[in-house]
């Protein structure tokens, strides 16, 4: 009895720790789901100048791995972490920012998330 219940034990915790989440780009991945990993920022300035500022600050902290100017989306590596920011236009003088970052494992890194999107809003000054 004792076995069947290690082994239930363990098929829970396989399937609980499994799973897949959405990028920004809407992609999905390995990980684990669930996980607070995303900071949205609004600002009064235009999309272009917010992405601006998004694209210089991923280039200060790390390095820009993917970049699609089109759906305003980039993709870095910032301190062995996978960065995404996507920037929507809300009214046309006010911007939506989504930062989302992972750590090795695909863990939610939601202080990093914050960190950057304090960063890109400094950046805007």
């Amino acid at each position: 009895m004792k076995k069947f219940f290690a082994i239930v034990a363990v098929l829970v915790a396989g399937i609980a720790m499994s799973g897949c989440y959405k990028t920004q780009e809407g992609r999905r991945r390995a990980g684990l789901p669930g996980v607070k990993d995303t900071i949205e920022g609004r600002y009064e300035r235009p999309v272009e100048q917010v992405y601006e500022s998004a694209r210089a600050t991923l280039a200060f902290n790390g390095k820009i791995t993917q970049q699609n100017d089109s759906a305003r989306v980039l993709e870095a590596q910032v301190n062995n972490r996978t960065v995404w920011i996507r920037v929507d236009e809300v009214e046309p003088r006010v911007s939506r920012i989504f930062v989302q970052a992972r750590r090795s494992g695909a863990r939610g890194d939601i202080n990093l998330a914050a960190e950057l999107d304090k960063q890109i809003a400094l950046r805007l000054r």
